[in-house]
């Protein structure tokens, strides 16, 4: 029998039963829609993580006291102090020098250090020493967050902010874009200036513009400070801070009118390029160890932290695609019951086919060309529901991605399943002996 004359009776048993068909592709159509979904869902995950981390410099690494949640297990101190590389602190005046251990992860690193008199361990000083012992680092800027109710403009009631304290090389290590006036300065720092720079949203829910914002006055905590200074709409998350809704101030001036007593200090570095980030890491974590063996530090670099981002993203595209793997799964059972139902429902006809010579190789692929066309018809209508949904989307949080990629495995998944689940039917069919085919009632 030719292909042709197999897809015609095909084609008509599936016209003859077009209920039976839907009900039966249902499985396939929800199948298909959720593949597309999931690619759709899982690259948009991607490109959020991208998004979010699209300003950040690569060869940013940031250091704060604790210990990360990315830390899977806190390394234990003792030994000498390690070898630097590239040049470091080297003993000297009969002292010895000790350090706490670092692990082997990229992503983040713990430092033994030992307890500052004062409350806050990462200081200056810190800073300073890191800078002077540890080679390859263009910049280094000490920071601090408080949350703290500003008023000013249009906010009559005020709000709360995130405010941050820091230093002028904060801006070029984060790519902070100051679009109205300037960052904060060197002059800034010295007179415990109180000026501020604000983000691009907490300069529009205060004013109508952000030229309005410039040199206007806003008050924290009932102080004021003078607007000297408002960055672009970054849309990022910057050191666990949202630059578009935070306000950032002279370090010096935050400690004076701002932070409590146990704030948490960090300090941001720049590597000079990512290949170095490695090694600086190593070597702050001897200058940290040797200078404050009892307190542990996470040192971070943001390369890192962006891989771990899109590890997460992937592992929950897997999850979601082991999902419509099930719905497939479950589509597929589907079309094998109803064709077994089929096959007993045709028995005759097919006794006929082989009582007129059809061989057992043509029943066996009619039966599973109309799987697989019952697979194609899921597949297809399942994209259309794809298309339909994802508009819908746009009034969600969740960000999806359209790809032909996501349609081509779709349907592929949908003519495979409908193969694979309609070929045992199809071979028990082809397997009827005529004479009992034929006196079948």
């Amino acid at each position: 029998m030719q292909l042709i004359e197999l897809l015609r009776l095909v084609l008509i048993n599936i016209k003859q039963n077009k209920g039976k068909v839907f009900l039966t592709s249902l499985g396939i159509i929800v199948g298909t829609a959720t593949i597309v979904m999931v690619i759709a869902i899982g690259e948009g995950g991607k490109q959020d993580v991208a998004e979010q981390f699209k300003t950040l410099n690569a060869g940013t690494i940031t250091i704060s006291e604790g210990v990360s949640t990315l830390e899977g297990a806190m390394m234990g101190g003792g030994g000498g102090m390690p070898m630097m590389s590239g040049g470091g602190p080297s003993s000297g005046g009969g002292q010895s020098r000790s350090s706490g251990g670092s692990s082997s992860s990229s992503a983040s690193r713990t430092a033994q250090a030992l307890a500052s008199a004062n409350d806050n361990t990462l200081t200056e000083e810190n800073m300073e020493d890191i800078l002077f012992f540890v080679p390859n680092i263009t910049s280094a800027a000490l920071s601090a967050t408080a949350e703290h109710t500003v008023t000013g403009g249009d906010l009559e009631d005020g709000d709360d902010y995130t405010v941050v304290g820091t230093e002028p090389n904060y801006a070029t290590i984060s790519n902070l874009n100051t679009v109205v006036g300037s960052f904060i300065t060197e002059t800034d720092l010295e007179t415990t200036s109180r000026s501020v720079v604000i983000g691009y949203s907490v300069a529009l829910d205060m004013f109508d513009s952000l030229e309005d914002a410039y040199d206007e006055k806003i008050q924290i905590d009932g102080r004021d400070y003078v607007i000297d200074g408002v960055l672009g709409q970054m849309g990022t998350i910057v050191a666990d801070v949202n630059p578009d809704e935070a306000i950032y101030m002279a370090y010096s001036t935050a400690e004076k009118y701002i932070f409590e007593r146990n704030y948490s200090p960090q300090i941001t570095l720049l590597a000079a390029d990512v290949s170095y980030v490695e090694e600086i890491i190593e070597n702050i974590t001897a200058v940290l160890a040797q200078s404050n063996p009892d307190t542990t530090f996470t040192i971070e670099d943001a390369g890192a932290t962006m891989d771990a981002a899109m590890e997460s993203a992937n592992t929950l595209s897997m999850l979601l695609m082991a999902i419509a793997a099930i719905v497939f799964i479950v589509g597929g059972i589907g079309i094998m019951n109803v064709l077994f139902v089929s096959v007993k429902e045709r028995t005759r006809e097919i006794g006929i086919l082989k009582a007129i010579g059809t061989s057992k190789f043509d029943i066996l692929m009619l039966f599973v060309l109309e799987a697989n066309t019952i697979g194609v018809i899921g597949g297809v209508l399942g994209v259309l529901v794809s298309f339909a949904v994802i508009p819908l989307m746009e009034y969600t949080d969740i960000t999806v991605v359209m790809s032909l990629e996501a349609v081509l495995l779709a349907l592929m998944f949908a003519i495979v399943t409908g193969t694979i689940f309609g070929f045992y039917p199809a071979w028990r069919a082809s397997n009827l002996i005529p004479i009992q085919a034929l006196n079948n009632d």
